[in-house]
């Protein structure tokens, strides 16, 4: 069986870094036998802009055909949680209580209360993509078009903190510490990490991560959105699949698409914020993890260290059927 296993592994180019298993084989700390991707929404035209809240309800857009900002509450329950809103492309809870709204087709960001109601506007003619809020109140934003990331500060200011460093910025996460600020590159192959400075500035860009590429599009892994856990792992939404990535920036694996269609958001929501939300084409999808996501209008923390359970191989893991490696989302792991 272990030689088996071997070479399955091997097949899927698990091998291609050194110490396979001494790398705690990361999709299998938040991978879990027999769950599978579900369809908790469908109908729309075009999923987009996964958040959550404290209750582990999920926020989401249809930015195509959608008059809405939708939520599905603990119970699996659908409801319009602001209406008459269209061509929203990023969602984000601040610290204050407030739901920060990327508005792309209405060139603006505004913000509702919890109730969604009391909308405020806090930038007008912009291009906005997505965005993420951090603890202290500074909102940052991709601009796609531009090449631009921005910041909006808690007295309302609104700069430009980066220009031309990332091709097409899109996606928007934190480190759990709210150290690092990671965006991914719609036209390009890399995550790129900023380190954040004291005053809200951006410092010491770097392509962090490297994401794996279309066969047909070498250059281009058309990374979109973004989310953290609690143990600081990134996922990025990708033309190849939901691209996980350690800390560190090491590629650890790409979990499978829930369907051939359009990846471009993600988000842990729902009980204790252990599922993992994917909007997919005109679906969105969840499945069950071992792990739980970051929430950034909560204290900024250092990363949580994964606790490793009992030792479980990888032949433990696939014993009873050893081609539900394909099933796990492992089939889009290709052999350099």
């Amino acid at each position: 069986m272990k030689r088996l296993i071997s070479s399955v592994l091997a097949g899927f180019g698990f091998f291609q870094v050194a110490g396979l298993f001494s790398q705690d084989m990361p999709l299998t700390q938040v991978l879990i036998k027999g769950e599978d991707w579900e369809a908790v929404s469908e109908g729309h035209g075009f999923t987009d802009g996964l958040c959550t809240n404290a209750y582990g309800d999920l926020y989401f857009s249809d930015v195509k055909d959608g008059t809405a900002i939708y939520r599905i509450d603990k119970d699996g329950k659908r409801s319009d949680f602001v209406k008459d809103i269209a061509g929203v492309s990023g969602l984000q809870w601040g610290v204050d209580g407030r739901l920060y709204v990327c508005v792309a087709r209405g060139r603006r960001i505004v913000s509702f209360s919890k109730n969604g109601d009391d909308m405020r506007v806090l930038a007008e003619e912009i291009r906005p993509n997505d965005l993420v809020v951090t603890h202290d109140g500074n909102l940052y934003f991709t601009m796609t078009p531009t090449s631009e990331i921005r910041r909006i500060d808690p007295d309302g200011k609104m700069t430009v903190v980066d220009s031309g460093t990332i091709n097409r910025p899109n996606g928007i996460t934190l480190s759990p510490d709210h150290g690092t600020l990671a965006v991914s590159d719609h036209g390009g192959k890399h995550v790129w990490a900023f380190q954040i400075a004291k005053d809200g500035t951006l410092k010491h860009p770097g392509n962090y991560m490297t994401m794996r590429t279309p066969e047909a599009d070498p250059e281009v892994a058309k990374g979109d959105g973004m989310a953290t856990d609690v143990h600081g792992r990134y996922y990025v939404t990708t033309a190849e699949g939901l691209q996980m990535f350690d800390p560190t920036g090491r590629m650890s694996g790409v979990i499978a698409k829930p369907q051939d269609a359009n990846l471009v958001s993600v988000c842990f929501a729902g009980p204790n914020h252990e599922f993992l939300y994917v909007a997919c084409g005109d679906k969105v999808f969840r499945r069950k993890t071992k792990t739980r996501g970051a929430l950034f209008f909560q204290k900024p923390h250092p990363a949580e260290k994964f606790v490793e359970p009992k030792k479980q191989a990888a032949e433990a893991l696939f014993e009873d059927d050893p081609t539900s490696i394909a099933k796990a989302g492992f089939e889009v792991l290709k052999a350099e």
